[in-house]
């Protein structure tokens, strides 16, 4: 199995994932103390005993207070998570992973091995510890495919874990410890579901660090960090959509839902970096696009804000989160005004032939149409071209100066250079625009720019986890298969039958593979007397293992049987014995056991037939071995019965 990073390697990511491991634990602590002595205040009667307890309570909820502003300031250092670049970006909101607890499987496992399965736990020590290693590493993932692959390799063995170990109505009896993502809140459940979903939220988590560390000054970078925050956003709705009542509040609905949002945000903002990085800046057709990409990446920042201050969420998404995004929605605001006015003052008049295409353009181009002339007059007039792109410039530098006056109000984002320098760019060239085409000698009164219809070329996806790509094979393989060795199947203590084979062979007829059904049991014969059963599953002949045996291979092991008989290990299923229940079952085995439903209505729509040919071919069985094995093929897995 693969390993996950060094978790003593001093990167910065890994320094930070570190604090967030050492504040956990002091929070975990701390919450400890605090129900501790809430309920000795709670339980006692003495008064001098409840002030001390009330004093300890409020030296434990201030450090509380501190420990969680702590790991606030820690979510916000999102400038570690960005690519180290000469160029500047507005830096992305990538998530921290969730801490884990190791979790000790080695009894558990061996006890319901032994328990359930009948086996000698010890012997599937190995499988064990290659589970709880691959545990170990999938807790510091590298930030790569290699990373993502990591966490989806364990929670594709999660699958085999659920089928094999947890049985419906009953718990493995332990539990599994994780810490909230951005409160660093304990929580605790023996469902395996509260496993997996963590596991999915990580790799959700990991997807937006690969995202925000993508260089997006280059095409390549966009299009990865694009893929990233798409995968992002699956992995979190997947986790909305599957998995419900989580312990913890990063799993809940409404912050999942932020979180998907958050990411799809992520997107357009790519998107629309990418469409800078694509188009010629000359173009006027190009910087309606660019100013309408913009307008579509405002009205997404503007969804997640209201989602971000809605009550469920507002009180646990850190400040400097919602700053940014109501910063980001402001901004790119700033900048559909700007390119707006670029394309009318900077771009040169459309002639005859390009006016009807700029026309149609610019008519869907703002919300309400701008006051004054007509369209066909507006493109064509330099002049109403600079008064409408002066509006809009006037409106960019408003929307740049509330960006950067809401960016002031978080002491996290003031610290953090790059956001401020974008912004401060960005004015900038707004501010010197407006001074290039404002002339002294204007006496009209700018006009209120009327806001841009919001448009995108590429609409983000939503990308759900392709659990597939990751190929991974049953560490408790030798158990046996899982369509009958799982957790939700109960059987009986396995039996040794010996056999010796008779004047008319062993009677009894097999059927399917991996393991092998005794379909039938003739009255008197060698097998019923010997105790053999309809709906028995042979597990083992003359001591060699058959669990996954093909048919063929049970068969060439009976038939290679001397004087001295042979010995026949075998299971019966609890609730598929008796012959009311095999009367049922014995012709289709339509419990689910057998490949598919097509496969068993074929067999019951034989079954009159064959019970009579095979009970015939058994009165032949001292005949030549040709015509025996002429009449019904040994070799015929699961659509015959074959005698033996």
């Amino acid at each position: 199995s693969q390993q996950g990073c060094d978790p003593f390697a001093q990167t910065q990511r890994s320094k930070l994932q570190h604090r967030r491991a050492r504040i956990n634990q002091q929070i975990n602590k701390e919450m400890r103390m605090r129900a501790g002595a809430e309920n000795l205040f709670r339980a006692t009667s003495n008064h001098k005993v409840k002030e001390t307890v009330a004093l300890e309570l409020s030296y434990v909820n201030s450090n509380l207070q501190l420990l969680k502003e702590e790991l606030e300031e820690l979510n916000s250092s999102v400038d570690i998570y960005q690519h180290d670049s000469e160029s500047i970006s507005v830096p992305m909101i990538p998530l921290g992973l969730k801490e884990t607890k190791e979790l000790d499987l080695l009894v558990p496992l061996k006890d319901f091995i032994r328990e359930h399965y009948g086996e000698e736990g010890v012997l599937f020590e190995k499988e064990i510890k290659e589970l709880m290693e691959l545990r170990q590493a999938m807790r510091t993932p590298s930030r790569n495919e290699a990373g993502l692959e990591l966490l989806m390799e364990y929670y594709n063995q999660l699958y085999f874990l659920d089928s094999r170990f947890f049985p419906p109505n009953k718990t493995l009896g332990v539990f599994f410890h994780w810490y909230d993502s951005l409160t660093g809140v304990p929580s605790h459940q023996r469902a395996l579901a509260f496993e997996k979903g963590s596991v999915l939220f990580n790799l959700g988590a990991l997807h937006t660090q690969i995202g925000a560390r993508q260089d997006r000054a280059a095409l390549p970078g966009l299009n990865q960090a694009i893929d990233a925050f798409q995968k992002a956003a699956g992995a979190f709705n997947y986790l909305k959509e599957n998995f419900s009542n989580a312990p913890s509040l990063d799993m809940s609905a409404a912050s999942l839902n932020m979180l998907v949002r958050l990411m799809v945000a992520q997107v357009q903002e790519c998107v629309f970096e990418k469409v800078t990085l694509l188009r010629a800046q000359n173009d006027f057709l190009a910087r309606l696009q660019l100013a309408q990409e913009a307008a579509r990446v405002e009205e997404v920042y503007s969804l997640v804000h209201q989602t971000m201050t809605q009550p469920h969420v507002k009180d646990y998404v850190p400040f400097s989160w919602t700053t940014m995004v109501h910063v980001k929605s402001e901004h790119f605001n700033a900048l559909s005004h700007y390119f707006a006015a670029i394309a009318l003052c900077d771009c040169p008049v459309a002639s005859e032939t390009e006016l009807p295409e700029q026309e149609k353009a610019f008519m869907q181009f703002h919300v309400t149409m701008p006051e004054g002339p007509s369209l066909r007059v507006l493109l064509q007039d330099p002049e109403e071209r600079r008064k409408l792109g002066k509006a809009h410039l006037k409106k960019a530098i408003m929307k740049h100066e509330e960006a950067m006056r809401i960016h002031g109000l978080c002491k996290i984002l003031r610290k953090m250079d790059i956001l401020q320098e974008v912004l401060s760019f960005a004015h900038k060239r707004s501010l010197s625009k407006y001074s290039e085409i404002d002339h002294e000698e204007d006496f009209f009164e700018t006009g209120d720019a009327p806001d841009i219809h919001p448009k995108t070329h590429q609409k983000p996806e939503i990308k759900s986890p392709n659990f597939s790509q990751v190929k991974v094979t049953d560490l408790f393989h030798r158990l046996g298969p899982l369509s009958v060795f799982s957790a939700k199947n109960k059987w009986y203590p396995p039996r040794r039958v010996h056999l010796r084979r008779g004047e008319n062979g062993f009677g009894f007829t097999l059927r399917g593979d991996s393991p092998v059904l005794i379909a039938g049991v003739i009255p008197g014969g060698c097998a019923a007397e010997a105790g053999l059963k309809e709906g028995d599953y042979i597990i083992s002949v003359n001591g060699k293992d058959c669990k996954w045996s093909k048919h063929a291979e049970v068969v060439q092991l009976l038939k290679s049987t001397g004087e001295e008989g042979v010995e026949i290990g075998v299971i019966t299923l609890q609730g598929s014995e008796g012959p009311k229940a095999m009367d049922k079952k014995v012709a289709g085995m339509s419990s689910g056991m057998l490949k598919s439903n097509k496969e068993n209505s074929r067999k019951s729509l034989m079954n009159s037939k064959s019970a009579s040919t095979l009970l015939v071919w058994s009165k032949k069985s001292k005949r030549s071995k040709k015509s025996t094995y002429s009449g019904v093929p040994f070799t015929a897995v699961g659509d015959n019965e074959a005698m033996y």
